[in-house]
Protein backbone atom coordinates (compact mmCIF):
# COMPACT_ATOMS: atom_id res chain seq x y z
CA UNK A 1 0.00 0.00 0.00
CA UNK A 2 1.28 3.66 -0.94
CA UNK A 3 0.46 6.80 0.85
CA UNK A 4 1.04 10.28 -0.73
CA UNK A 5 3.04 12.58 2.03
CA UNK A 6 1.01 15.93 2.23
CA UNK A 7 4.32 17.57 1.71
CA UNK A 8 4.89 16.43 -1.92
CA UNK A 9 0.86 17.44 -2.61
CA UNK A 10 1.56 21.68 -1.56
CA UNK A 11 4.16 22.03 -4.02
CA UNK A 12 2.44 20.21 -6.90
CA UNK A 13 -1.11 21.91 -5.68
CA UNK A 14 0.33 25.13 -5.47
CA UNK A 15 1.76 24.87 -9.00
CA UNK A 16 -1.34 23.73 -10.44
CA UNK A 17 -2.80 27.02 -9.16
CA UNK A 18 -0.46 29.44 -10.10
CA UNK A 19 -1.42 28.09 -13.69
CA UNK A 20 -4.41 28.11 -13.12
CA UNK A 21 -4.71 31.33 -12.05
CA UNK A 22 -1.98 33.05 -14.76
CA UNK A 23 -4.12 31.53 -17.74
CA UNK A 24 -7.23 33.34 -16.29
CA UNK A 25 -5.42 36.49 -16.31
CA UNK A 26 -3.58 36.27 -19.83
CA UNK A 27 -7.34 35.15 -20.85
CA UNK A 28 -8.84 38.68 -19.76
CA UNK A 29 -6.36 40.87 -21.88
CA UNK A 30 -7.91 42.33 -25.17
CA UNK A 31 -7.25 41.48 -28.32
CA UNK A 32 -5.49 44.17 -31.10
CA UNK A 33 -8.83 43.13 -32.88
CA UNK A 34 -10.92 45.22 -30.21
CA UNK A 35 -11.88 48.82 -31.13
CA UNK A 36 -13.86 51.29 -29.98
CA UNK A 37 -15.26 53.77 -32.29
CA UNK A 38 -15.45 57.49 -31.01
CA UNK A 39 -18.60 58.96 -31.99
CA UNK A 40 -18.14 61.53 -34.65
CA UNK A 41 -18.57 65.49 -33.15
CA UNK A 42 -21.37 67.23 -34.32
CA UNK A 43 -20.71 70.23 -36.61
CA UNK A 44 -21.47 73.24 -34.96
CA UNK A 45 -22.42 75.05 -38.03
CA UNK A 46 -24.33 72.70 -39.75
CA UNK A 47 -26.35 71.67 -36.42
CA UNK A 48 -27.45 74.93 -35.93
CA UNK A 49 -28.75 75.27 -39.53
CA UNK A 50 -30.44 72.04 -38.88
CA UNK A 51 -31.98 72.76 -35.51
CA UNK A 52 -33.22 76.02 -36.95
CA UNK A 53 -34.70 74.24 -39.97
CA UNK A 54 -36.58 71.80 -37.40
CA UNK A 55 -37.92 74.76 -35.45
CA UNK A 56 -39.34 76.83 -38.45
CA UNK A 57 -40.84 73.02 -40.01
CA UNK A 58 -42.78 73.02 -36.53
CA UNK A 59 -43.73 76.45 -35.93
CA UNK A 60 -44.41 78.00 -39.59
CA UNK A 61 -44.39 74.88 -41.81
CA UNK A 62 -42.85 73.06 -44.72
CA UNK A 63 -41.86 76.11 -47.24
CA UNK A 64 -40.86 78.26 -44.44
CA UNK A 65 -38.15 75.54 -43.00
CA UNK A 66 -37.05 74.49 -46.52
CA UNK A 67 -37.14 78.37 -48.27
CA UNK A 68 -34.93 79.07 -45.24
CA UNK A 69 -32.45 76.56 -45.17
CA UNK A 70 -31.72 76.75 -49.37
CA UNK A 71 -30.51 80.55 -48.18
CA UNK A 72 -27.02 79.52 -47.54
CA UNK A 73 -26.93 78.32 -50.85
CA UNK A 74 -26.92 81.35 -52.96
CA UNK A 75 -26.70 78.37 -56.40
CA UNK A 76 -30.06 77.14 -55.62
CA UNK A 77 -33.62 79.23 -56.79
CA UNK A 78 -36.14 79.11 -54.35
CA UNK A 79 -38.82 78.49 -57.48
CA UNK A 80 -36.61 75.31 -57.86
CA UNK A 81 -37.91 73.80 -54.75
CA UNK A 82 -41.78 73.92 -55.16
CA UNK A 83 -41.71 70.24 -55.85
CA UNK A 84 -40.15 69.15 -53.20
CA UNK A 85 -42.42 71.48 -50.74
CA UNK A 86 -45.57 70.14 -52.32
CA UNK A 87 -44.54 66.51 -51.51
CA UNK A 88 -43.89 67.08 -48.18
CA UNK A 89 -47.04 68.96 -47.00
CA UNK A 90 -48.80 66.40 -48.93
CA UNK A 91 -47.17 63.71 -46.97
CA UNK A 92 -47.27 65.89 -43.72
CA UNK A 93 -51.66 65.68 -44.14
CA UNK A 94 -51.20 62.29 -44.08
CA UNK A 95 -49.26 61.60 -41.34
CA UNK A 96 -50.36 64.26 -38.55
CA UNK A 97 -48.15 66.62 -36.99
CA UNK A 98 -44.48 66.83 -36.15
CA UNK A 99 -43.19 65.62 -32.46
CA UNK A 100 -39.78 65.41 -32.51
CA UNK A 101 -36.79 64.30 -34.70
CA UNK A 102 -34.40 61.62 -33.78
CA UNK A 103 -30.63 61.67 -35.44
CA UNK A 104 -30.37 57.98 -37.57
CA UNK A 105 -26.43 58.75 -38.67
CA UNK A 106 -23.89 61.53 -39.42
CA UNK A 107 -21.38 60.78 -41.68
CA UNK A 108 -17.84 62.93 -42.95
CA UNK A 109 -16.57 62.29 -46.08
CA UNK A 110 -14.04 65.02 -45.57
CA UNK A 111 -13.83 68.51 -43.70
CA UNK A 112 -16.12 70.63 -46.26
CA UNK A 113 -18.62 67.42 -47.16
CA UNK A 114 -21.13 66.14 -44.18
CA UNK A 115 -24.04 64.58 -43.94
CA UNK A 116 -26.62 63.89 -41.09
CA UNK A 117 -29.72 61.78 -41.75
CA UNK A 118 -32.75 62.36 -39.50
CA UNK A 119 -36.16 60.00 -38.23
CA UNK A 120 -38.35 62.55 -38.19
CA UNK A 121 -41.33 61.92 -35.79
CA UNK A 122 -45.15 62.30 -36.73
CA UNK A 123 -48.25 61.54 -35.19
CA UNK A 124 -49.07 58.33 -37.38
CA UNK A 125 -45.77 57.61 -38.86
CA UNK A 126 -42.07 58.40 -38.91
CA UNK A 127 -40.29 59.93 -42.38
CA UNK A 128 -36.67 61.02 -42.79
CA UNK A 129 -35.05 63.98 -43.42
CA UNK A 130 -30.94 63.74 -44.93
CA UNK A 131 -29.11 66.58 -44.92
CA UNK A 132 -25.80 67.06 -47.26
CA UNK A 133 -23.53 70.05 -46.42
CA UNK A 134 -20.54 71.33 -48.19
CA UNK A 135 -18.45 74.30 -47.30
CA UNK A 136 -16.89 75.66 -50.90
CA UNK A 137 -14.54 78.13 -48.74
CA UNK A 138 -15.21 79.45 -45.49
CA UNK A 139 -19.30 78.75 -44.66
CA UNK A 140 -21.38 75.82 -44.97
CA UNK A 141 -24.00 75.74 -47.19
CA UNK A 142 -26.70 72.80 -48.09
CA UNK A 143 -26.02 71.09 -51.01
CA UNK A 144 -28.56 68.05 -50.78
CA UNK A 145 -31.76 67.75 -49.15
CA UNK A 146 -33.63 64.07 -49.22
CA UNK A 147 -36.94 63.31 -47.81
CA UNK A 148 -38.58 60.28 -47.61
CA UNK A 149 -40.70 58.03 -46.15
CA UNK A 150 -39.41 54.60 -46.80
CA UNK A 151 -36.97 54.62 -43.30
CA UNK A 152 -39.00 51.85 -41.86
CA UNK A 153 -39.09 49.40 -45.15
CA UNK A 154 -35.17 50.15 -44.85
CA UNK A 155 -35.50 48.67 -41.23
CA UNK A 156 -37.40 45.94 -42.30
CA UNK A 157 -35.35 45.04 -45.01
CA UNK A 158 -32.03 44.74 -43.26
CA UNK A 159 -33.23 42.16 -40.70
CA UNK A 160 -34.00 39.72 -43.86
CA UNK A 161 -31.45 37.34 -44.55
CA UNK A 162 -30.42 37.88 -47.76
CA UNK A 163 -28.25 35.39 -49.63
CA UNK A 164 -27.00 33.01 -46.77
CA UNK A 165 -27.23 29.38 -47.89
Amino acid sequence: MQYFSLKAIKPTLFVILACIFCSNAFAQTPTATTTVKAPTAAITGVTTYIDKFFKTYEKDGTSRAIINIFKTNPLVDSTSLKGLIAKIDTTRGLIGMYIGKELIVQRKASNSLVLYSYLVKHEKQPVRFTFMFYKPKSDWVIYRLYFDDQVDNELEESAKINGKP
